[in-house]
C-alpha cells in the first residue's frame, strides 16, 4: 500500500530535491507540492494525504500556525516538520500542537524514508539529535523552577526581543523610562543573566515569548 505525500516548501531545490529522493521508492507517492501556506489550505481537505512534509517558515505562513489548521481541515494527515531549524521551543511547539514527527534539512535520505513510514503507521519520529536534546532538556527543566514573569514583564521582554531602545519601550507602553529600568533589571535578576544577549537566549530557550 503506498503512502500518499504531500510537500510544503517553498524553495524548488527542495521540493525537487525530495521528488528525486522519494521517487525512488515504489511505496510512497508524492500527490502534491505547495509553495505556499494559502495554497496548502486551499487543498488539503481534496487530496487528504497520509503525510505532509511541513516546513516551519513560509512565505505567508509560519508552521505553528499553519499546523493547527491543517489537523482540523484534514485530521487523518499526519504532520512531519521537515526543517533547517533545530530551536527546541520551536520542536516542542509543533510536537504539542500534534505534529508527528520532526526531521532536520540535513537528515540523509534513509532517515527522511524512515521519519515517513514511522508516521504513517501511527509513530512519532524525532532526528537523532534532537530526541537527546529534548531527552537532556526534559531532565534539565525537570530540576529548576519555572521562571513566572508578571504580565508587564512578559510585554517588555517582547519589545526588547524586538531590539526596541528602553525609551522606545516606554514609548509603546506608555510608561516611565525609570519604570523599564525597572522591569529590564527584574527580568535581568529572574532568568540570571547579565545583558540583553543573555535576555533573548533565556527567553528562546525557556519559550517564554510568542
Amino acid at each position: 500500500m503506498k503512502i500518499r505525500i504531500a510537500i510544503t516548501d517553498d524553495h524548488p531545490i527542495v521540493t525537487n530535491g525530495l521528488k528525486k529522493i522519494l521517487g525512488e521508492f515504489a511505496h510512497l507517492e508524492i500527490v502534491d507540492v505547495f509553495p505556499s501556506g494559502k495554497a496548502l489550505l486551499e487543498s488539503i481537505q481534496s487530496i487528504a494525504p497520509d503525510v505532509l512534509l511541513l516546513d516551519m517558515h513560509l512565505p505567508d505562513a509560519e508552521g505553528p500556525e499553519l499546523a493547527k489548521k491543517v489537523l482540523k481541515l484534514s485530521p487523518q494527515t499526519r504532520i512531519l516538520v521537515l526543517t533547517s531549524s533545530d530551536i527546541l521551543v520551536q520542536v516542542k511547539k509543533m510536537l504539542q500542537i500534534g505534529c508527528s514527527g520532526y526531521v532536520l534539512k540535513d537528515a540523509d535520505d534513509l532517515t527522511i524514508v524512515k521519519a515517513i513510514e514511522t508516521v504513517a503507521e501511527g509513530g512519532r519520529f524525532l532526528s537523532p539529535g534532537l530526541e537527546q536534546r529534548l531527552v537532556e532538556d526534559m531532565f534539565r527543566t525537570g530540576h529548576q523552577e519555572k521562571v513566572q514573569l508578571t504580565r508587564r514583564e512578559k510585554e517588555v521582554l517582547q519589545l526588547i526581543m524586538q531590539e526596541l531602545t528602553n525609551q522606545e519601550i516606554a514609548d509603546r507602553l506608555f510608561i516611565s523610562l525609570h519604570t523599564v529600568d525597572n522591569h529590564r533589571s527584574a527580568l535581568l535578576q529572574k532568568l540570571n543573566v547579565k545583558n540583553t544577549a543573555g535576555l533573548v537566549r533565556k527567553a528562546i530557550e525557556n519559550g517564554l515569548v510568542d
